[in-house]
């Protein structure tokens, strides 16, 4: 299937590896041009070789963007490098630390809200109005199925990745006349580092096994295993494509079924 992606500029956050590489390698497999991001330099150098294999430009940027120097850095070479603006913004950062609703300081809660929801605020208000000049753009974040069902343990994830959700919903209303769509994809259980992090967070919490919380994971989807990087991938890129053009303002939830509601 032709995405109609071919020649596009998309930027990619925190692609040196999990969900975001695989997007990035996707969007480089329909052609797109990528400037991707992450914090550490040797990671995001790796990531751009491989992805370059698929003979499309690749641009890496050593960028913390829970910092105002990170986003500064990463807006800066962009409207640098392209002054027509992005096409296609994929905003994801890494997860803030596990904890209960009242075990966190608000020093924790300040760190997360900049991680998880000033990254995703800054970045758009910097790209999205090139979008809106071009009349056509693609907004993507990557949240969590969090979103939909609140995990144990994950407090400022549950709370903040709602924030995110909200804010690209009211900021799709503003900009679909324009022809910028905005979305975003909420991960289930995904075989990332990130999972396996989590796992070895919880063990410790719950004193149950890493591989005994793998196997409850699994047991939640119908389809009886976690989900796979490329399976998300393929669906950011199908909303970043011409073909999901009248698709705006959705949280997709792609966890093979493990939350159990209709909606």
């Amino acid at each position: 299937m032709d995405l109609g992606l071919k020649g596009k500029v998309a930027l990619v956050c925190g692609a040196s590896r999990g969900i975001a590489f695989a997007a990035a390698e996707e969007l480089a497999m329909e052609g797109v041009e990528l400037v991707i991001c992450a914090r550490s330099d040797e990671a995001i150098r790796s990531a751009k070789t491989k992805l370059e294999a698929h003979g499309v430009t690749v641009t890496a940027l050593e960028a913390d963007l829970a910092t105002s120097e990170g986003i500064a850095h990463v807006v800066q070479h962009v409207q640098a490098a392209y002054p027509k603006g992005l096409d296609i913004l994929v905003c994801n950062t890494g997860g803030p630390p596990t904890g209960t609703p009242m075990g966190h300081e608000w020093s924790s809660w300040q760190a997360a809200t900049d991680l998880l929801l000033r990254s995703v605020v800054e970045l758009t208000r910097a790209f999205v109005p090139a979008m809106q000049a071009k009349k056509w753009g693609r907004v993507i974040a990557i949240t969590s199925l969090a979103v939909k069902r609140p995990q144990g343990g994950l407090v400022l994830s549950n709370a903040l990745r709602a924030a995110v959700t909200g804010y690209l919903r009211t900021l799709a209303d503003e900009v679909g006349r324009d022809g910028v769509t905005v979305n975003s994809v909420l991960p289930g259980f995904t075989a990332t580092e990130r999972l396996d992090n989590l796992a070895a967070a919880n063990s410790v919490r719950t004193g149950a096994s890493p591989e005994s919380i793998f196997a409850g994971w699994a047991a939640e989807s119908p389809l009886g295993r976690v989900g796979r990087p490329e399976e998300l991938a393929a669906v950011i890129a199908f909303l970043c494509s011409t073909r999901a053009g009248f698709m705006t303002g959705q949280a997709v939830l792609v966890d093979g079924g493990a939350v159990k509601s209709l909606l």
